[in-house]
């Protein structure tokens, strides 16, 4: 019988749980969904392979939790970003600015690697519908700028953004600074239009 590290089973089981999402981060930001494996979340949390399965049923399912642990968090932090500007054009710039300064981020690692890989229906619109919440924090503040089609505006600008973390992520040459600024330059000429 394994030993509890818990005051509980349940609050043991809550720790492990815990463990093996941060180790699933870690692989995920390491070495892409490939790295994310049974045998690898094993190993990383002492658990026996076996034991992994008692928490999480496949890899799927592993990507669906850490979706809906850490895509709240990161919205969050976007969210009190844009709530601090005060005009429009203040709140996009916090809105471009707050996802590209997450890039670094294991949490905006694991997301983008988990976005990238290959995905049953239910964890894919999981991801969709938090991508949805993100992109309709922005809504107002276009609707504010005069934006006859702020939703649609909202989603072109998701996909500046999205461009410049792909950008940030592949180490392309530009200084992830210079990225930043381009994208944020670009969002703000286009949402004025």
């Amino acid at each position: 019988m394994p030993r509890i590290r818990a005051a509980s089973v349940a609050e043991h089981r809550s720790m492990q749980r815990g463990a093996l999402l941060d180790a699933a981060r870690s692989l995920l930001s390491e070495g892409g969904t490939e790295a994310l494996t049974f045998p690898a979340l094993a190993e990383r949390t002492g658990l026996a392979r076996s034991s992994v399965y008692e928490y999480f049923r496949s890899r799927a399912a592993v990507v669906e939790e850490l979706c809906a642990v850490d895509f709240p968090v990161w919205a969050a932090e976007i969210e009190a970003a844009m709530e601090q500007a005060q005009a429009p054009e203040e709140k996009i710039e916090a809105y471009v600015r707050s996802q590209l300064g997450l890039v670094g981020d294991r949490r905006h690692r694991a997301v983008v690697a988990i976005s990238a890989s290959e995905l049953d229906a239910g964890a894919r619109e999981k991801i969709r519908a938090a991508h949805g919440g993100l992109v309709a924090m922005i809504v107002e503040a276009l609707s504010g700028l005069g934006q006859a089609e702020p939703r649609l505006a909202a989603m072109l600008l998701q996909g500046v953004v999205d461009a410049a973390v792909r950008r940030i992520e592949l180490g392309a040459a530009e200084d992830p600074a210079v990225v930043t600024e381009a994208a944020v330059a670009m969002a703000l000429r286009g949402v004025r239009g």
